[in-house]
């Protein structure tokens, strides 16, 4: 039988000892061009076992969001079939939800959730206190949870019993109803409390703006806690389709008139740079499932327009980089950090938005306080990654001369030294900011937004530059996120990827290729398509039922880019003024379904 095969039905501790084994020990015996293919040949990634054995009811679609709506109004559905009070409570859970039921209530309600999770699969666990398991364990028990884990048709994904529903057993003591724990509202509420009505998103952070579902609770529970964030998050990307004819004979044709280009490093122009696997449909599935209180999605193209894509969703809009150049810079532009440099620019484009490169993943379900704070300050999460000290080279790879180039800025603005590289994740940001770095900055950004491929003179405006000027202008503050970078070319990373896929314990992930020979190009992109479909099964509904046959061109109205991007700016209240003495443009309104572009 071969090893994969056999791997496949190990139990992943052993699997796991096995293949560091494999990594460490065997691979430095095979040659490097070849390493890769050998470690994807030991390392099975589809079909990796569950964290646990259980039921779980089969699907083809399904969202976490979707899942905790389901487990919840089962539970709502049956304490009001049969006549049980209940009010719906806050939980501290990104992922979970709860209602509360009165103490007297405990042998109707437990013997209600036991019929429950006999049938469809349910699971009914005790939650608090710790330790308490089983049937007696319920009869003591101050919170249970029901749930029904999901797969999907392959067994490759579940959503577990952390989406379940939690039923907490409130106690009256002196004319005030008790809860067994603690909430981020309230866990002592008057017993006349008035009870109302609360839409999903008071309960937690982790819902669809315009999420029309709502629940009964006490008016306590409909006040929301300074701790949360109230305001719109758009989202952009960037993407290029490098193996479009027409978008290559355009780069040859603009490498030709750039002679620069060749004495300067490789990495400015390679191929591997612009190469599209097939990473954006699943970063958006990504999106999709683990981050439902996205406002619009805007995505930045040359003209391309995916061919799966579904470019008539009323919340997403494809945005040709026409739009956000104007009459600015130079175009067509195969330069990454000169797009990104006119993308605070777009059309309709909210204040705090997070800027996301096609090869970066959401990895679960994460709350919008992860990258924004209530009051509007941006987060930022510095890598371990040193700034290389030494002076700027033409010679050095792009990254290098930006971060080069970026704390040159810093040190020049505010006397400070820029020392660490920032972590490939969303980077979060805001539009008033880039404005002034723009303005601030008005030399060094004009030259970079000019430059057609990356330039030893570029800076890099949102991977870098904006977190440190945000920082040091009092707009942002260091966070935290569980996060992993891979090189895809690395033989480690199909362990890497094998870990990820089982444990499912990061909030993001960034597979890269910053240079691949032909050779391994094909090994890469059959590492993704294990893997990808395998993490995030599930389509998302920016997804075409049937594709197109290949890339299509975005086709733009008849009105000039400028004097749209004016008209729309006209319309719009003004956005936040970051620093007294620079003037910014109005915010641009909203997007509506019309704004949307369409191939």
């Amino acid at each position: 039988m071969p090893i994969r095969r056999i791997l496949r039905h190990t139990p992943w501790p052993v699997r796991r000892r096995v293949l560091a084994g494999v990594q460490h020990k065997l691979l430095q015996y095979v040659p490097a061009e070849r390493r890769l293919a050998a470690a994807r040949r030991v390392v099975p990634l589809a079909g990796a076992p569950a964290r646990r054995r259980v039921a779980a009811r089969v699907t083809e679609r399904a969202t976490p969001a979707g899942v905790r709506r389901e487990n919840l109004d089962r539970v709502v559905t049956a304490l009001e079939t049969a006549g049980i009070d209940w009010f719906r409570v806050p939980v501290h859970s990104v992922t979970g939800s709860a209602v509360a039921v009165p103490e007297k209530d405990r042998n109707r309600v437990i013997s209600l959730l036991e019929t429950l999770s006999a049938s469809a699969a349910g699971m009914l666990e005790v939650v608090g206190p710790k330790g308490r398991y089983g049937r007696r364990g319920r009869r003591t028990a101050t919170v249970l949870r029901l749930s029904r884990p999901v797969t999907d048709p392959g067994g490759s994904l579940v959503f577990g019993p952390e989406y379940g529903c939690e039923i907490e057993f409130w106690r009256e003591v002196n004319g005030n109803l008790v809860g067994p724990r603690s909430n981020p509202v309230a866990d002592v509420v008057p017993a006349d409390e008035p009870v109302a009505e609360a839409s999903e998103h008071v309960y937690g952070s982790f819902s669809a703006p315009s999420d029309p579902a709502s629940y009964r609770t006490r008016e306590i529970f409909t006040m929301v806690s300074p701790d949360r964030v109230a305001f719109p998050i758009d989202v952009v990307y960037t993407w290029v389709d490098g193996g479009d004819p027409e978008w290559r004979e355009n780069k040859a044709r603009a490498i030709g008139e750039n002679d620069w280009v060749a004495e300067v490093s490789g990495l400015a122009c390679n191929d591997s740079r612009y190469a599209s696997r097939d990473e954006l449909r699943y970063s958006l599935r990504a999106l999709h499932a683990f981050a439902p209180w996205v406002r619009h999605i805007f995505l930045v193209t040359a003209d391309q327009v995916p061919a799966w894509l579904d470019t008539t969703r009323p919340d997403l809009t494809v945005v040709s980089h026409r739009e956000i150049f104007g009459d600015t810079g130079r175009l067509p532009t195969f330069n990454s950090q000169a797009i990104e440099s006119r993308l605070h620019r777009i059309p309709g484009l909210a204040e705090h938005f997070l800027y996301l490169n096609d090869d970066v993943f959401l990895a679960r379900p994460v709350p919008p306080e992860m990258f924004f704070t209530p009051g509007g300050l941006t987060r930022f999460f510095p890598s371990t990654a040193l700034v290389d000290s030494a002076p700027r080279r033409d010679d050095d790879p792009p990254a290098n001369s930006a971060g080069k180039n970026n704390r040159r800025l810093i040190q020049q603005a505010f006397g400070r030294v820029l020392t660490r590289k920032m972590k490939h994740t969303p980077h979060p940001s805001r539009r008033s900011v880039l404005a002034e770095i723009e303005l601030r900055f008005a030399e060094q950004v004009t030259a970079t937004a000019a430059h057609p491929f990356r330039h030893p003179e570029d800076v890099s405006l949102l991977s870098s530059l904006q977190q440190y000027y945000s920082y040091l202008t009092g707009r942002a503050a260091p966070g935290e996120i569980k996060y992993m970078y891979t090189d895809l070319a690395d033989a480690g990373t199909p362990m890497r990827l094998a870990r990820v896929l089982h444990d499912r314990h990061l909030d993001a992930f960034c597979l890269n290729d910053t240079d691949s020979t032909a050779e391994s190009a094909a090994e890469q992109a059959a590492l993704l398509g294990e893997f990808l479909p395998a993490y995030l099964p599930f389509p998302s509904p920016y997804e075409l039922a049937t594709p197109r046959a290949a890339t299509a061109r975005l086709e733009l109205p008849r009105t000039p880019v400028v004097a749209r991007q004016t008209s729309r700016a006209a319309q719009a209240p003004e956005m936040v003024q970051p620093h007294p003495d620079i003037a910014l443009p109005a915010q641009p309104t909203p997007p509506s379904a019309s704004d949307s572009s369409v191939a």
